[in-house]
């Protein structure tokens, strides 16, 4: 009797952890539709990524992410400006969409590491954040010159980089404010894996 308790209650967390994962998945994709056009469009998709990993934890929350890309990549319509493929993940700024990949993964070890407490929240998304311009800009360069010729970093930073950098930390405040705020009546539910 104990150990159909014990499966049932394995079984009844997995189900929830999938329920959450796509729940938070879909929200990443809400985000990337709210998007303002430009080199790189403004969008909601890294307050969507640090809120799933903030909420959900390190594991969970990078599935989210892993699943959002995956779902763009074949062919589902859920990044920016409704955009689907393979393509977009090559073009130019499909390195700061793989970006946040990393970003989640940054978060992840250093809530392993140091628990998960708020300013540890702060400091692993903001170099999540740093994760994730580095692999992008990177990309974008390596993908922009390939096409077009050389062009310099500084360029590339600013149009890239330097006009992200007050809206993403408006939305770090945002993500640390939004999980606090669900934590609490979400922490019955979910335990920390």
């Amino acid at each position: 009797m104990e150990k159909i308790k014990k499966e049932t209650g394995v079984m009844h967390g997995r189900t929830y952890d999938m329920v959450y994962i796509a729940f938070f998945t879909v929200l990443i994709a809400v985000c990337s539709w709210i998007s303002i056009p430009a080199a790189v469009p403004f969008t909601m998709q890294t307050f969507g990524v640090f809120l799933a990993v903030s909420v959900l934890g390190g594991k969970r929350g990078t599935l989210a992410v892993v699943v959002y890309v995956l779902l763009g990549a074949v062919g589902i319509p859920v990044f920016s400006g409704f955009g689907a493929g393979i393509g977009i993940l090559m073009g130019n700024t499909g390195g700061y969409i793989v970006g946040f990949i990393f970003s989640a993964l940054v978060m992840w070890f250093m809530e392993s590491v140091l628990g998960g407490r708020i300013w540890v929240q702060a400091v692993s998304m903001v170099l999540g954040l740093v994760v994730c311009y580095a692999f992008g800009t990177a990309w974008f360069l390596f993908v922009y010159m390939r096409a077009n010729g050389a062009v310099s970093l500084m360029t590339v930073l600013g149009w890239c980089v330097i006009p992200f950098i007050i809206p993403d930390a408006v939305k770090i405040v945002l993500a640390l404010t939004v999980s606090r705020a669900l934590r609490r009546p979400l922490a019955g539910i979910m335990e920390r894996r």
